[in-house]
């Protein structure tokens, strides 16, 4: 899963950096990551997961780092368990 997000990143964020260097808990709105290509990144994460984020998760902490953007998609993706 993260290099899906890592290269979703790379595609979408737009930042000056190199993702594939970036630690899990950096904050990426600080390295540079817009508003709009936020929006942009997630579109593509809907994409690459097959998922619909919920209205819910749509807010900034949801995609201020690799990591927080990996327990949104962990939430969206987690299978039920069998009954």
């Amino acid at each position: 899963m993260d290099q899906e997000i890592r290269q979703v990143l790379a595609d979408h964020a737009r930042l000056p950096i190199d993702v594939w260097a970036v630690g899990d808990h950096v904050d990426l709105f600080g390295l540079g990551l817009s508003s709009h290509a936020s929006v942009n990144v997630m579109l593509a994460l809907e994409e690459a997961f097959d998922i619909e984020f919920p209205e819910s998760m749509l807010r900034k902490s949801s995609f201020e780092s690799i990591a927080a953007i990996r327990a949104a998609l962990g939430d969206l993706l987690r299978v039920p368990a069998p009954s």
